[in-house]
């Protein structure tokens, strides 16, 4: 090789080092508006969850599953006297002490900030003396979905409002008992232990709670499972490198396949990448940056199992 094509290839390599560099600043100038968004996303769609709660179910004297069932149950037991707000803030900060010490700051920081939320809204939002809907299996219908959509929208965005979500990871790292088994456990035994108060009594009223509960889960994994859903990419560049080196940072692994124009009868090389469905527009974007005269194809998958999508198994 001579001293000038040695020469022309190491310029080559120092330019696109430089532009992939020039890109991943690009990308992590963006992470405090990232952090902005879900933290503003979290605090709103904590509403959905307190006027399900405090508008709908409270209304109807039905229970609702996890630590806020609970805080609806002391109460009711107490009159109406301890107010929902306070005794899910009290709750919860014991939780958080707890976990702090057996899960660490990471997972709590960001549940402090949804529990907070959580607690203003339940307290800034009255306790209806009339409910939304005056018909109570409707009324846990659409409860149900709109604390479902809240929720899931909040773990979407990488949030949490505490409760019985704390106990299921400190009993999931200590016993290894799935969470959703964990969680399901902590719901089921809420809403039935609302049968034994007084003001409610009333199996009616219990699977009423059920109800909502169901409701709930169904719109979480809704909205859980359309975030998951994948898709493959087909990107035809002559900056193939560029745009595979470029990738690989979001992280997303990249494979080079050999290809031939069979118009033009020329080699080319063709990127295929797997990623979730909302990382799309980040990988749009990439490749628009770099080359804008690139061919991309995106095909909607079924499924993708294995390390970085969901787990393999039978």
């Amino acid at each position: 090789m001579s001293q000038t094509e040695t020469t022309r290839r190491q310029d080559e390599f120092r330019r696109r080092q430089a532009e992939i560099r020039t890109h991943i600043h690009r990308y992590r100038k963006m992470k405090p508006y990232v952090e902005a968004k879900e933290l503003a996303l979290i605090a709103i769609c904590s509403v959905l969850y307190a006027v399900a709660v405090n508008q709908i179910l409270v209304p109807h004297n039905v229970v609702s599953g996890g630590l806020t069932g609970l805080c609806e149950i002391i109460f009711f037991a107490t009159n109406r006297v301890v107010p929902i707000w306070l005794s899910t803030f009290v709750i919860n900060a014991i939780l958080l002490a707890i976990a702090i010490k057996m899960i660490g700051w990471r997972f709590c920081l960001r549940t402090m900030y949804g529990v907070m939320w959580l607690t203003i809204w339940f307290k800034v939002i009255p306790i209806a003396d009339e409910p939304l809907v005056s018909d109570p299996f409707m009324a846990c219908i659409l409860g149900g979905l709109m604390c479902g959509c809240g929720l899931g929208l909040i773990f979407l965005n990488n949030g949490s409002t505490g409760g019985t979500d704390i106990v299921a990871m400190i009993v999931n790292k200590y016993a290894h008992v799935p969470l959703g088994k964990v969680l399901l456990y902590c719901d089921f035994i809420i809403i039935s232990s609302a049968y034994f108060l007084p003001n409610i009594h009333s199996v009616e009223k219990v699977l009423f709670g059920l109800c909502f509960t169901f409701m709930a889960t169904t719109a979480v994994d809704w909205i859980m499972n359309r975030s998951r859903q994948s898709v493959q990419f087909f990107i035809f560049s002559q900056k193939y490198e560029e745009i595979a080196d470029a990738i690989t940072k979001l992280p997303r692994g990249v494979t080079v396949i050999d290809g031939e124009g069979w118009y033009s009868k020329q080699p080319m090389k063709i990127i295929t990448v797997l990623a979730r469905e909302n990382e799309s527009n980040k990988i749009f974007k990439l490749v628009k940056e770099i080359d804008p005269t690139a061919f991309i194809s995106q095909i909607q998958t079924r499924g993708v199992f294995g390390k970085g999508f969901e787990a393999l198994g039978l």
